[in-house]
């Protein structure tokens, strides 16, 4: 499976992103590992996921959340959000 994920950054802020392994991409998150942009807003909590069948449509549903304004995204988590892996 491919997901698109959203994590909660310490400071409130929604980073999104692509993985084939949310659990091990969360953790490479809170390790320094991840993107730059979590780097200095760690510890980051998993807040939203979806699963797609291919990179690709992961891929095009990242760019789309990306392009969302703040609320949408914070409407999205709090709508569907908060899955326990």
């Amino acid at each position: 499976m491919n997901y698109t994920y959203m994590v909660r950054c310490r400071d409130g802020s929604l980073y999104t992103g692509w993985t084939t392994d949310i659990e091990k991409r969360v953790k490479a998150h809170n390790e320094g590992k991840g993107a730059k942009y979590t780097h200095s807003r760690r510890p980051v909590r998993l807040a939203y996921y979806e699963a797609f069948e291919t990179k690709e449509e992961a891929m095009q549903r990242e760019y789309a959340i990306k392009h969302m304004n703040k609320a949408a995204k914070e409407k999205l988590v709090k709508e569907n959000g908060n899955k326990k892996m």
